[in-house]
């Protein structure tokens, strides 16, 4: 090997090796836990290494996929690490996805073995039926004792893809973002700097691994040392269990969710042990409940602004302080990242103008799998653009203004739909909003809200518009519907084209 070959492979760290290193300096520490569970460090590097032996012997090798599809549980976990060893990458596949979805998912990545847990094996026989198939269970848990454990150095290196997430995508197909091992140890030195985390702090994942939020931070908490608290799904006595017994670094707390945690919190009247930061996606909470959270765990909520494909920056460095109910959501850069916005045409907008979002970082996703027209069109000129518009303010903080794709352009106007959701998340008992186009005559589109809201009337609603936004940026119509009703994803974003359909009178109704 050359000089350059020999520096090239000393700064080759990869995320197999980097928990390898935890488990020699804390064996005995808890790496994961599920319920009466655990795994300490040491355990969880046998596991992996036998699992990443079973594995090769099984033709896995670099550069191949496995399809993971399971509930929220250890295995999850040690499957990641594992295939990391061998430089193969985990499509993580989502558990809510019909058959269709899924089948579309799998065909996309074409894995070399598919393994998932018994109950989603049956929910999606159908289609796992003719594919290399590993379940875990018992066959499972045989299969890892009698396997040779995996020797040596991880055959990956840092540009390798470690996972493919796939995007929530608003119509057709999901993409498959590739990232790297490159970007999810970026991504855990990023979240650690800019928000003050603690090696030793537990993580608690309840939202899916198959999304970037609980993945990106348990990956970033084993690489760092600390304790991954696996729960499946949203049980808030499960969280606040976890609250009133051990120190939490991160609490994600999704929209939609932010009120019911708030809600257990005060009726257990449980005094948290710890909470460094809470919360995320502020811009969708109403600010009234996020300043209850705050009180009741004594710790500040997270303004961040990021994407699967880019991890927590471009915005990862504000937080609101506790206590306060926040008017508006300035937000600041990441130090470990470069960003401009752009006009259509590419250009740098002046402060106070609107713009597209452009980045570039080590926390940047590897493209699209197997769909390099639109992996070249999202990173043009060098830049990825994430499709979101936000201003720069004089003293250089951002705010989000919405996506490129959902602005309305009525009579001439560029009207933002989130502009007009957060005024209406600031009415007391409105828990979620959503605006959409409908069809104008006149003025070829015009913003239509659907809004949850505990108590009130739709009049109510719209004086408090008429009194804050201007006139053509006030919902033309605007109907109530349950809380809880929204139709969002399992990431928490509000599912657009679900309401354009459900408002249209030959499609569907709202409930």
């Amino acid at each position: 090997m050359t000089a350059a070959d020999l520096v090239a492979t000393a700064a080759g760290s990869t995320l197999a090796g980097l928990v390898d290193a935890r488990a020699r300096m804390h064996p005995g520490r808890t790496a994961l836990r599920e319920g009466a569970r655990r795994t300490t460090y040491a355990e969880l590097e046998h596991r992996s290494r036998r699992l990443a032996g079973l594995l090769a012997a099984a033709g896995v090798g670099r550069g191949d996929r496995i399809a993971l599809l399971s509930e929220n549980r250890i295995e999850y976990l040690e499957v990641v690490l594992a295939a990391a060893r061998l430089g193969a990458a985990v499509a993580t596949q989502s558990t809510r996805a019909t058959s269709d979805e899924l089948a579309g998912c799998l065909d996309l990545v074409a894995p070399h073995l598919v393994i998932c847990s018994p109950q989603h094996r049956a929910r999606q026989a159908d289609v796992l039926a003719e594919r290399p198939l590993w379940t875990f269970g018992p066959e499972y848990e045989d299969r890892l004792a009698a396997a040779d454990p995996f020797a040596g150095a991880a055959r990956a290196v840092p540009e390798d893809i470690a996972v493919i997430l796939y995007t929530s995508g608003t119509t057709g197909r999901p993409k498959g973002a590739c990232v790297s091992h490159r970007a999810e140890i970026a991504r855990a030195m990023a979240t650690r700097a800019d928000l003050g985390l603690a090696g030793e702090d537990t993580f608690i994942a309840w939202s899916p691994l198959h999304h970037m939020g609980a993945l990106d931070n348990s990956l970033c908490t084993l690489v760092s040392g600390g304790t991954v608290v696996l729960v499946d799904g949203f049980r808030v006595d499960d969280l606040v269990a976890v609250l009133a017994n051990e120190p939490v670094g991160w609490l994600l707390v999704m929209p939609g969710t932010v009120g019911r945690l708030v809600a257990a919190l005060r009726a257990s009247g449980t005094r948290p042990v710890g909470v460094r930061l809470c919360g995320v996606m502020p811009d969708l909470v109403p600010p009234a409940e996020i300043a209850e959270l705050t009180t009741l765990l004594g710790a500040p909520y997270a303004d961040t602004f990021g994407a699967t494909e880019t991890g927590c920056p471009p915005c990862s460095a504000g937080v609101i302080p506790v206590g306060e109910t926040p008017s508006e959501f300035r937000k600041v850069q990441s130090a470990f990242c470069e960003v401009r916005l752009v006009d259509p045409d590419g250009h740098e907008v002046p402060d106070g103008v609107p713009g597209e979002l452009c980045m570039r970082g080590p926390t940047l996703f590897s493209g699209y799998f197997d769909d390099e027209a639109t992996t070249a069109a999202d990173f043009r000129d060098g830049w990825f653009h994430m499709g979101d518009v936000l201003v720069r303010h004089p003293d250089g903080t951002l705010s989000f203004v919405d996506r490129v794709k959902y602005m309305i352009k009525s009579g001439g106007e560029n009207v933002y739909p989130a502009e007009i959701e957060r005024v209406l998340l600031q009415v007391p008992g409105v828990v979620e909003a959503c605006v959409v186009s409908r069809p104008d005559a006149t003025w070829g589109e015009v913003p239509v809200a659907v809004v949850a809201h505990e108590a009130g009337t739709t009049d109510d609603l719209l004086e408090h518009c008429r009194a804050v936004l201007p006139g053509h940026k006030v919902p033309k119509e605007i109907r109530l519907v349950a809380p809880g009703l929204m139709p969002r994803n399992t990431s928490g974003k509000l599912l657009r084209h679900e309401v354009e359909r459900l408002l249209s009178p030959t499609e569907g109704s709202l409930p």
